[in-house]
């Protein structure tokens, strides 16, 4: 069985894990000029979404309904990236996006997404019995140190993906091939 701290300790490292991955790709887009296309978008926000759960179990106290909502997201998020997978799985299909460590980012993501949908698992049989933490009248637990940092991460990694999305997308529906930034033309 694990404690309550380390259980919050490892949900706040799952979140800057999150923010790292999102990192890396937002990097990626502008160091190699390659914009995200929409299954890569999509894959993006189920990184955010996968980070829900974490967000509430450090903010609020770990909860089993907690991790249902990462495993809901990694689900969803390994199937976007799945899709893009079988797109590209034709012999002689060089893929979208140069490789990074022999994999294109979507093989990444599908991985990523799978081993959070384990941890999360891990995490649930792991935990300590008990009555589930309460906060102060229902209010949310002031945020300190490794959890803030994690949460304030993930919120940056937000931001600016939603920005960098507009920019490339504008007001209309992203282009199947990317290639420049429309709401900066």
């Amino acid at each position: 069985m694990i404690s309550r701290s380390l259980e919050t300790t490892l949900n706040a490292l799952a979140l800057i894990a999150i923010s790292a991955v999102l990192a890396v790709a937002f990097f990626d887009q502008f160091a190699n000029g390659e914009l995200p296309c929409p299954l890569c978008l999509l894959q993006r926000a189920g990184f955010l979404l996968l980070a829900i759960g974490p967000v509430l179990n450090v903010a609020r106290g770990p909860r089993p309904a907690h991790y249902g909502v990462t495993i809901l997201a990694g689900l969803a998020g390994a199937g976007f990236a799945m899709r893009q997978v079988l797109l590209h799985i034709q012999p002689g299909d060089a893929g979208y996006g140069a490789p990074f460590l022999g994999l294109h980012f979507y093989t990444w993501a599908f991985v990523v997404f799978v081993v959070a949908v384990a941890a999360c698992a891990a995490l649930l049989i792991l935990r300590a019995p008990g009555e589930e933490p309460r906060t102060a009248g229902g209010r949310p637990a002031r945020l300190t140190g490794l959890s803030l940092v994690a949460v304030v991460l993930v919120l940056a990694m937000a931001g600016l993906n939603a920005v960098s999305t507009l920019a490339e997308c504008g007001f209309a529906a992203c282009p199947d091939d990317p290639t420049v930034y429309r709401l900066l033309q």
